[in-house]
C-alpha cells in the first residue's frame, strides 16, 4: 500500500560495507550481498531526520551488478602491535530505496511537533540537497550519495531473476526509542531475518514483525523535551534562515 508520506531515493557509491554489526568490533570484515535494513534506515536518517517520527523502510531494489573485493587494512591496535585485516567490500553499487514515517510513539512529549505536511517537505528538500548529513554505505570509509528517483524507473542488474534467497541476515538494531513490543522498552534488542530478492527488489518486513530476535543488554533511552534539546526551538533561527516552518 502506498504511503503518502513515502520518499525514494537513489544511494550508490564506490564500496559498500554491510556487515553483521554484532561481529564489527574487530577482525576481518565481509559484506553481506544487500544493505541491511539498519544500513538503510541510517541513511534515511541522515537526509531528514527528528525524534518525533522513525523512518520504515518498505524496500531496495538492486540496480547493479553483486560484485566483491578484498583490501587489506591495518586496524588501529590500541594495545600496540601491527594487524593486517582483509576486509571484503561491495564494489560499485546502486541502490533504489522507498520508505515512510510514522510517529514515534515513544515520544508523547513532541505531538505537537507532527505535523506531517512540515515533515515530508522538509525530507524531500533534504533529499534534493543530498541529505542533512554525510552518506555511508554501512561504514564511515564507505561514502555514498543521494538524489531523488523514482523507485521503479531504470534497469536493474536482477529485474529479470525470478527469486534469490539471501539466507540469515541481520535485518537490524531495535534501540529503547525505536521499541513496539512492550518487552523490549529499556532494551537493545537485534533482529534476524531471511530476505529473498525477487525480480531485483527485496521488500523489508517491519522491525517488529522480524520472529528471530535476540535481547543484547539493558538500554536507557535519549532524553528530549526534558530541560536538555527537544529538536525544535533550539534551532529555530536556523529553520528561519532556510524558509523551513
Amino acid at each position: 500500500m502506498e504511503k503518502e508520506n513515502s520518499i525514494e531515493f537513489k544511494v550508490y557509491g564506490r564500496r559498500a560495507l554491510f556487515s553483521d554489526p554484532l561481529n564489527r568490533s574487530g577482525g576481518e570484515k565481509f559484506s553481506y550481498q544487500i544493505p541491511t535494513y539498519q544500513a538503510l534506515k541510517g541513511i534515511a536518517e541522515s537526509i531528514y531526520w527528528k525524534p518525533t517520527f522513525l523512518w520504515i523502510i518498505d524496500k531496495v531494489r538492486v540496480m547493479k551488478p553483486i560484485q566483491t573485493e578484498s583490501i587489506g587494512i591495518r586496524p588501529i591496535e590500541y594495545g600496540g602491535g601491527n594487524t593486517l585485516s582483509y576486509y571484503t567490500y561491495l564494489r560499485d553499487v546502486e541502490y533504489h530505496v522507498k520508505a515512510h514515517f510514522e510517529w514515534n510513539e515513544s515520544r508523547p512529549g513532541l505531538e505537537s511537533d507532527r505535523n506531517e505536511n512540515k515533515h515530508f517537505f522538509i525530507a524531500k528538500r533534504m533529499l534534493e540537497r543530498g541529505g542533512r548529513r554525510d552518506i555511508f554505505l554501512g561504514t564511515r570509509e564507505c561514502q555514498a550519495y543521494v538524489e531523488p528517483c523514482s523507485f521503479d524507473e531504470g534497469t536493474g542488474a536482477y529485474d529479470e531473476l525470478e527469486e534469490w534467497s539471501l539466507g540469515f541476515m541481520v535485518h537490524g538494531l531495535t534501540y529503547p526509542d525505536d521499541a513496539v513490543r512492550q518487552e523490549e522498552k529499556g532494551k537493545l534488542t537485534a533482529r534476524f531475518w531471511h530476505p529473498v530478492l525477487k525480480k531485483g527488489v527485496v521488500e523489508f518486513i517491519r522491525p517488529e514483525n522480524c520472529e528471530i530476535r535476540r535481547e543484547l543488554r539493558n538500554m536507557k533511552g535519549k532524553a528530549f523535551g526534558q530541560g536538555n534539546f527537544t529538536g525544535l526551538e533550539e534551532f529555530s533561527y536556523l529553520f528561519d534562515e532556510m524558509g523551513v516552518e
